[in-house]
């Protein structure tokens, strides 16, 4: 089972936004049967094993194991991946393009590239393990905090300049058998509400 799936065809898009078909991914984490997922969801197996076809279908989950019951093979399914990622291909004639309104101060222009980056990485993904290759990405993810405003623009300005400098230094095209590669640099406020900053105790409030 692959980590991260992304999901590039607008029908499977479709199939994994489904309420129902979004329960049956979560639980086939683990293989089960419809029998066994019609207990846990209180649906009929007949109404399971109509979703589970519509997610076979469309690559989502996949056959695990087949195992015979008396007169009847049960099918034991499982999900192609632990988690999803709907890239903007499936939403080919409304996808953001960054190319657009390029401006570095836009939190949509920063939103329009990254929605480019999951459907770059996405296909990159999807051609590599069709040819069972490794691809070579790198990424750094963390949080900074910033006492002032003015501490965050010359942060911004000097990481600019530094990404810059390596640019200069690493990019070399004449290079004949080189290959492209894109960098992204990206600064937002942190969707996690920040922690509160214990006050230290005054010498009066000291027991």
């Amino acid at each position: 089972m692959l980590e991260v799936a992304a999901i590039e065809d607008p029908g499977a898009a479709i199939a994994s936004l489904d309420p129902i078909r979004s329960r049956l991914l979560a639980e086939l984490a683990s293989p089960k049967s419809a029998t066994a997922l019609g207990h846990v969801l209180g649906l009929p197996r007949q109404k399971v094993n109509y979703h589970l076809r519509a997610l076979e279908e469309h690559g989502l989950i996949e056959l695990a194991e087949e195992r015979k019951k008396g007169n009847v093979i049960e099918r034991v399914m499982r999900a192609t991946a632990a988690s999803y990622v709907i890239t903007p291909a499936a939403l080919a004639s409304v996808r953001p393009d960054p190319a657009r309104s390029p401006d570095r101060l836009s939190a949509r222009w920063l939103l329009a590239v990254a929605a480019r980056l999951v459907q770059d990485v996405g296909t990159l993904i999807t051609g590599a393990e069709r040819q069972s290759k490794r691809l070579a990405t790198f990424a750094l993810d963390g949080e900074i905090r910033f006492a002032t405003a003015a501490d965050r623009a010359a942060f911004a300005e000097e990481l600019s300049a530094a990404a810059m400098a390596l640019v200069s230094r690493y990019h070399d095209e004449s290079a004949a058998h080189g290959r492209d590669y894109r960098l992204v640099v990206a600064l937002h406020p942190s969707a996690t509400p920040p922690s509160t900053p214990s006050t230290p105790s005054s010498p009066e409030q000291e027991g």
